[in-house]
């Protein structure tokens, strides 16, 4: 076994944490994952323990190196990909945190973003390409330093810094040596300028975070730190948040290129080159990475359901016993006879952004069999999905040829096809489902010669199964319109309440 022959990727995610070892040909040799306490203080709240984030992220780092029986020394470089917008304030000296990390879930400041939307949304807009939301860390952080005794004085002396869970992982593994994250990360923050490429004075002072709490801004990829103590003198070389790493794991390294990711909710990631275009269709624009001084951008549109639709059908309707059954279920049918499920369960994600809109079943008949239920839910997903692509096409005025899949659900033949059929373009599903980990492999392995270039690494990207549209443009028509009656729906709910 040569010296330098893996790379180690960290993915920290939201409810596990997760450590890979990939090597040159992209091929994952060992995994290890852990699972960690998510914490509900109060309705609406989500919290995790920094020092649990830390202890299963490192326990499982040292369990893939023992399978795959390596040590440091044969580790060319560390990957680190993680779960975005989630919040850590610790104090400098002593490295203890504050309070527990605020997950990008936590609804507690929605109240404020919305004030904050209506008095300053454009200007965030314009400076971040993000819409105002308790989804992103600004007001997180606003909050622990208002509510937290002593943050606020602690904060402003200098005494305490912040980050996002890249920056907390990095310091533990420098011993406090590296305060940075990369620009992905930065740009969910809702205090970064994606324009300037800097933390923003003047949305600073609007969420009132003292600029001396703030990590250094680095690149995706290049070496901003090495490791001591439990993993010895690694580089840190690449850093992404979880849907950025995944659009480099999937090769979309150019404009028009695009990805979804189906998870519990999904996350469609289009590449829109150098220039950071603004939406007009309420889309989020973000950094997709950097990589030497090249900066490149993403419009993004996130769906709140899609497996987590599944999951609705298999536990609380106890309509299949696994997640699996879906596919067999739903494929029993030719169509779902007429229903169309709108699962808008926490209400509608982009372009729509209704959070007060509710899931909605129409089109019911006495005909209508549980088959027909689960197909409808499978294609609720899919459209959703097509209504984020069609906001991205108008939004950049490229036509997408395209869409590369991946996650959980894209292993769902039926769905991916229903996808294709929706969108009228093709889904391509890769052999090597890890794009997020692949993501935080490459971006560090680029930055310290294990691939020479990204072509190199393109050439790896190998074609698991490509899903063609198989229905008629009249027919896709149809079924949209229909879809968009049911939107309204599922909207009339907010529409109700808010009359009373």
């Amino acid at each position: 076994m040569s010296a330098k022959s893996y790379i180690l990727a960290l993915d920290q995610g939201t409810t596990s944490s997760r450590a890979m070892i990939v090597d040159s040909t992209g091929s994952v040799r060992a995994i290890a994952q852990s699972p960690f306490r998510q914490i509900f203080p109060k309705p609406g709240w989500v919290e995790h323990s920094p020092t649990e984030i830390w202890s299963s992220q490192s326990g499982v780092a040292t369990a893939a190196l023992a399978k795959a029986d390596l040590t440091e020394r044969d580790i060319a470089a560390i990957g680190i990909t993680n779960q975005r917008e989630t919040t850590i304030v610790w104090d400098r000296e002593t490295g203890e945190p504050v309070y527990n990390a605020i997950v990008w879930q936590d609804r507690r400041t929605a109240e404020f973003c919305e004030s904050l939307r209506n008095s300053d949304g454009e200007t965030i807009q314009a400076k971040t390409g993000l819409i105002p939301d308790a989804y992103f860390s600004g007001s997180k952080v606003r909050w622990i330093l208002e509510n937290v005794p002593g943050a606020r004085s602690k904060a402003e002396a200098g005494k305490l810094v912040l980050g996002t869970v890249d920056s907390w992982l990095i310091w533990k593994l420098t011993h406090g040596a590296r305060h940075v994250t990369d620009a992905t990360n930065a740009s969910r923050t809702m205090l970064f300028n994606i324009h300037t490429m800097d933390w923003d004075d003047d949305l600073l002072r609007l969420l009132g975070v003292p600029r001396s709490m703030l990590p250094e801004v680095v690149a995706s990829s290049g070496v901003c730190g090495t490791t001591t103590g439990l993993i010895e003198g690694v580089p840190i070389a690449g850093i992404a948040g979880d849907q950025q790493a995944a659009l480099f794991g999937q090769m979309c390294t150019k404009p028009g290129m695009a990805k979804c990711t189906y998870g519990t909710g999904a996350f469609m990631l289009l590449n829109i080159g150098t220039e950071p275009l603004a939406s007009k269709h309420r889309l989020l624009t973000t950094v997709a990475w950097k990589i030497g001084h090249r900066v490149e951008y993403a419009f993004e549109g996130s769906m709140l359901m899609a497996g987590a639709v599944v999951q609705w059908l298999r536990d609380d309707l106890q309509m299949i016993r696994n997640s699996a059954e879906v596919e067999e279920l739903a494929a029993s049918v030719e169509n779902a006879n007429g229903v169309m499920l709108v699962p808008a369960f926490a209400g509608l994600g982009a372009p729509h952004w209704d959070q007060h809109a509710r899931g909605t079943i129409v089109g019911l008949t006495r005909g209508s069999s549980r088959a027909h239920i689960a197909r409808a839910a499978l294609e609720g997903i899919a459209l959703q999905a097509t209504d984020v692509l069609e906001a991205m096409q108008a939004d950049s005025g490229l036509a997408l040829s395209q869409l590369r899949v991946d996650g959980g659900a894209a292993a769902n033949n039926l769905l991916m096809q229903i996808q294709a059929d929706t969108l009228g373009i093709e889904v391509v599903r890769p052999k090597n489902a890890e794009a997020t980990v692949l993501g935080a492999a490459y971006l560090a392995g680029l930055a310290v010669g294990y691939w020479p270039n990204q072509e190199a690494i393109a050439s790896q990207w190998q074609i698991d199964r490509v899903f063609r549209p198989s229905i008629e443009a009249d027919e896709r028509k149809r079924v949209r319109t229909v879809w968009r009656r049911a939107l309204e729906r599922a909207k009339d709910w907010a529409r109700e309440e808010k009359a009373g």
